[in-house]
């Protein structure tokens, strides 16, 4: 019998672990704070567009810019661009870690149930209510903006339902939907994964390797074709067309990672992994100048060639790929303390997820008629968001049954 093999069974029988694991507790909402620093920075991106002529104009740019403020700085061109290179893709790997848990646990019927009331609700609760309020700012910059009124007849004349963050809560949906398709079809494909992970020929730097290969195998064919910019719409269901198998690739690895166990797999406290941060951290650094260093090349140069193209979006999987296990690395090795603040920062994370986008547009237009440095702006914007949310998730989840979907 092989070792994967064996391996494969021998993780099929682990019971599932339901010990909070707090490395990966706190890199969530990490991940979810990054998300609200990601969006309050955008005001001040100097590439930020002019506030729309009417919602209706094309190109909608306003939807990634809710609100423009007339102070800019550079950094924020750095800091969205690495946060754009991996977060969203990480936040992907994070939430299939307890995927098959949950079918093991739940069966396919009981999992998708619940999923959908985790999921389905929150998402519908975020496009009817917060991204109105997120979007309304963006109307209110308007020059000749006729209030509220006006607001509903351009938002209802769009043809379209701008969701904002909250697409990714409907695609993860559909990831578990496809988890659980899986599961039903071939109940041991996890397990199969998750024994080459936790194989005794298992190593972070393979698993790098063919995680960064197949997402490039389904990223750059997709890219060369619609472009990183473009994003499919459906209604209010939208998402990024270029980088939708990419996001799969990743989520599925993190399926693969929990079915062999996150004390037992990469994920190890004392792996390598976790013992290798410093490497992992000049890799995510190192791949992300070249990253940069290409793309400038590419887009600056006026260097229209596939050729150049392909290097930057195989640059980018390898960023991708590499800022995920060092961040994953850095929270495995030094995230291990309890701390209450944090505790309660990861299990408000995705309430901070789902409401934080009005916050954020609301300060940011607040801000934007004031003559500030625009690092203040965004240092206020991002203290103002994350807190108010906070404070909105903890709050909402004392309701009768909120706390189940949130």
């Amino acid at each position: 019998m092989s070792p994967t093999k064996a391996a494969s069974i021998e993780i099929a029988a682990v019971p599932p672990q339901n010990t909070y694991n707090y490395a990966i507790g706190y890199l969530r909402a990490f991940l979810v704070v990054l998300v609200v620093a990601h969006h309050a920075a955008l005001a001040y991106h100097p590439d930020a567009p002019p506030a729309p002529a009417s919602l209706a104009a094309i190109p909608r740019w306003w939807q990634a810019f809710p609100v423009v403020d007339a102070h800019r700085a550079a950094w924020p061109r750095l800091f969205v661009g690495f946060n754009d290179s991996f977060f969203m893709a990480l936040m992907f790997l994070i939430s299939g870690l307890f995927v098959w848990s949950g079918l093991r646990q739940k069966g396919t019927r009981g999992f998708l149930r619940g999923r959908f009331l985790r999921l389905g609700l929150p998402f519908l609760f975020a496009v009817a209510m917060i991204a109105p309020l997120a979007y309304y700012p963006t109307y209110l910059q308007i020059a000749s903006h006729g209030g509220f009124d006006g607001f509903v007849r351009q938002w209802l004349a769009i043809g379209v339902w701008p969701s904002g963050p909250a697409w990714f809560v409907w695609v993860l949906l559909v990831f578990d939907c496809i988890a659980a398709a899986m599961f039903s079809a071939m109940p041991r494909w996890a397990a199969t994964v998750g024994g080459f992970l936790a194989g005794p020929r298992s190593r972070p730097a393979r698993f790098f390797v063919l995680l960064a290969a197949v997402s490039a195998a389904v990223y750059i064919p997709l890219e060369l074709t619609y472009s990183g910019l473009a994003w499919s719409v459906f209604g209010p269901f939208t998402f990024q067309t270029s980088r939708i198998l990419h996001y799969l690739v990743y989520f599925l690895a993190g399926v693969g990672i929990g079915a062999c166990g996150l004390d037992r797999g990469p994920l190890a406290p004392e792996g390598k992994l976790a013992r290798r941060w410093l490497l992992w951290a000049i890799a995510a650094v190192v791949t992300f100048l070249a990253l940069s260093a290409v793309a400038i090349a590419f887009l600056t140069a006026h260097i229209q060639s596939r050729a150049w193209e392909t290097a930057t979006d195989l640059f980018f999987t390898l960023n991708c790929a590499a800022s995920s296990f060092a961040f994953l690395a850095l929270f495995l090795r030094f995230a291990r303390l309890r701390l209450k603040a944090w505790e309660s920062l990861s299990r408000n994370s995705y309430g901070i997820y789902l409401v934080h986008y009005a916050f954020v547009s609301w300060i940011q237009l607040s801000l934007a008629g004031v003559s500030m440095a625009p690092t203040m702006k965004f240092a206020i914007v991002v203290c103002g968001a994350v807190g108010a949310s906070w404070m909105t998730t903890i709050a909402l989840r004392r309701l009768p049954g909120v706390a189940r979907a949130v």
